[in-house]
């Protein structure tokens, strides 16, 4: 993609799966957020990347393998993570995001 104004060339990511699967695996993690399986995972209120205790109410639901990267929504895909996290992470696997990897930069 060229931009205009400075005529460099930008960077995206490009998603491998459909905008329809990603609608189909949204559902299914919306139908899985009201499990008692997934009020028992939040319940202790930890973050599964930073490791704080941030309450259950204050927990998002993330996918370690993110939709976009063809993740699903199954059990096992899913863990509790603070908002920051999980919004810092965006469509990055584990082993891909900084903080992560190293968590003195945390």
């Amino acid at each position: 993609m060229v931009d205009s104004k400075d005529s460099s060339i930008k960077r995206f990511f490009v998603p491998l799966v459909s905008d329809s699967q990603i609608r189909k695996e949204k559902q299914k993690a919306r139908e899985l957020r009201k499990t008692r399986w997934w009020q028992k995972k939040c319940a202790p209120g930890i973050c599964y990347y930073c490791g704080k205790k941030v309450g259950a109410q204050n927990l998002t639901m993330d996918h370690v393998v993110p939709l976009i990267r063809g993740g699903k929504s199954v059990k096992s895909n899913l863990v509790p993570a603070c908002k920051k996290c999980n919004q810092e992470k965006k469509y990055l696997l584990a082993m891909e995001w900084e903080k992560f990897i190293n968590p003195q930069n945390k």
